[in-house]
């Protein structure tokens, strides 16, 4: 027996650590908890439920997780009706270690049956002990489960999920599973929903977003997605997250080049430019694939920005390998990238491996790459000096913007612009057009009076307060079109 109040309605936290899989996921554990019963707390620390939606492949994983679960004891203690889940990437490899380590947790729960969490919750308290259910393989596609969206303008939508690399860095694959993808015309129906509710940009999520089509022998199937896009009504933007060099095939750039709310950025890992390390990866490209690739990319869209990830200190890289990836850097000109120094991940080959780098090697390596990056990003955007830039206006996009008066979003490349409103009343949402007037490394300024300011259905939810809340996406047949009518939806992260 609990003692909690009688008919009284319980509050969620939802706490998101890691990538857009990850943010896309927290959406739909809000939906389902929302369909539950259960209402988001106004303030995140008197949460009946706390949700943990965990990463297992960004370093430290396990001590921030544990480290946040000894905080949250003394409240548990205080009150016991509180309930504490742990789900994600780290739960799924952990399982019930999570309840061993921290036995005041009530649930855990895996990548593969996140629509499991609000019956674990009820039968966690119904039996007064700890609820561990981890899943080898995926329960139900994630679309088919409510989603409660953050964003009025811009969604996640998930065309696949799991990975068929072997990376010997990367964990993912063991955590997430084999590849899966979704039918195109459920893909399409889900970006329409979002767009009738007002929904300005998409990103479409995989872990290795253009090998899509591999499940149902169609390997053009991700550029007929992309141009499929844009015979939807009122979608401005697509983008798409992450590709893999050894998929990205020449149709995919005809169809960013030739649909125009496809946008002209492009985040494609590199990981590493030596051909050697590369290949100690396992990653199946070297590094003049990845050029050519970027080449053709700017062939037929001079304006795109590529951005990457890139990893300093893979086991037995050399000074040599790491002056080849410096070398790739200068000549890829990135708008910008996400480092990393390797990490061991326990139960990938890499961390076995041996001639693993000492600490102090692979900083000094890290520090001539971002300073080598931040030269050429810096570099890339004095180039938009003066030029006109199209900005979606966003949340929270700029920690100074109160201080400055000025507003913050993204230009349709991916650019984080801050602009002044010169006297105008954007909303996040709306569309500004604007010049550049200032370029810093990771961001652009644009200081004079903007040029336009167009209201848009998005703005208008943001300023009404209402986000979309779509219920489930049935599995559909494997076709490219106009998706069948959708009921009317209810009502917003790879």
């Amino acid at each position: 027996m609990t003692t909690e109040t009688v008919g009284a309605t319980r509050t969620y936290d939802v706490r998101t650590y890691g990538c857009q899989m990850n943010v896309h996921d927290s959406e739909r554990i809000s939906g389902l908890m929302e369909d539950a019963g259960y209402v988001r707390a106004a303030d995140p620390e008197s949460a009946d439920v706390v949700v943990f939606n965990t990463c297992a492949v960004r370093e430290n994983a396990d001590n921030r997780l544990y480290g946040n679960l000894g905080h949250l004891r003394p409240t548990k203690l205080k009150k016991p009706d509180m309930q504490i889940a742990v789900g994600g990437c780290l739960a799924q490899k952990d399982r019930g270690d999570i309840v061993k380590k921290a036995p005041w947790v009530d649930v855990v729960f895996g990548t593969h049956n996140i629509g499991s969490l609000p019956a674990l919750l009820e039968r966690a308290r119904h039996n007064a002990e700890a609820e561990v259910e981890i899943l080898e393989s995926l329960e139900v596609f994630p679309s088919t489960l409510p989603t409660k969206r953050e964003s009025t303008y811009a969604g996640w939508v998930s065309i696949s999920v799991g990975c068929n690399n072997t990376c010997t860095f990367c964990i993912v694959p063991s955590l997430r599973g084999k590849e899966k993808d979704r039918r195109p015309g459920e893909i399409l129906a889900e970006v329409e929903a979002l767009t009738k509710e007002g929904v300005l940009e998409v990103t479409l999520l995989g872990q290795n977003v253009n090998s899509y089509g591999v499940e149902f022998g169609d390997r053009l199937a991700f550029g007929k997605l992309l141009r499929s896009t844009g015979q939807i009504e009122g979608l401005e933007r697509v983008r798409f997250t992450s590709p893999h060099p050894k998929d990205f095939t020449d149709d995919v750039i005809a169809a960013m080049a030739e649909t125009p709310n496809v946008c002209h950025s492009l985040h494609m890992p590199l990981q590493s430019g030596s051909d050697r390390v590369l290949k100690a990866m396992r990653r199946s490209y070297r590094q003049e694939k990845y050029l050519g690739i970027i080449d053709k990319v700017r062939a037929a869209m001079p304006d795109a920005a590529i951005t990457t990830d890139i990893i300093v200190g893979f086991p037995g890289e050399t000074d040599e390998d790491f002056e080849q990836t410096l070398e790739v850097v200068r000549r890829a000109r990135f708008s910008s990238a996400f480092t990393f120094q390797y990490s061991k991940r326990p139960g990938t080959p890499a961390a076995i491996m041996e001639e693993q780098l000492p600490k102090a090697v692979v900083q000094e390596r890290y520090e001539r790459l971002i300073a080598l990056l931040e030269e050429i990003t810096w570099a890339e955007n004095k180039r938009l000096v003066g030029e006109k830039v199209e900005v979606l206006v966003a949340v929270g996009e700029g920690r100074k913007d109160e201080r400055t008066g000025r507003m913050s979003g993204r230009a349709r490349d991916g650019r984080l612009v801050h602009f002044a409103t010169g006297g105008l009343t954007p909303r996040p949402g709306d569309i500004v057009e604007t010049v550049v007037t200032y370029a810093a490394p990771h961001h652009l300024n644009a200081d004079g009076a903007p040029l336009s300011h167009r209201r848009t259905r998005a703005g208008d939810a943001f300023e009404a307060g209402r986000t979309p809340k779509l219920k489930g996406v049935s599995l559909g047949l494997p076709s490219l079109g106009v998706p069948a009518p959708l009921p009317a939806a209810e009502g917003c992260s790879l």
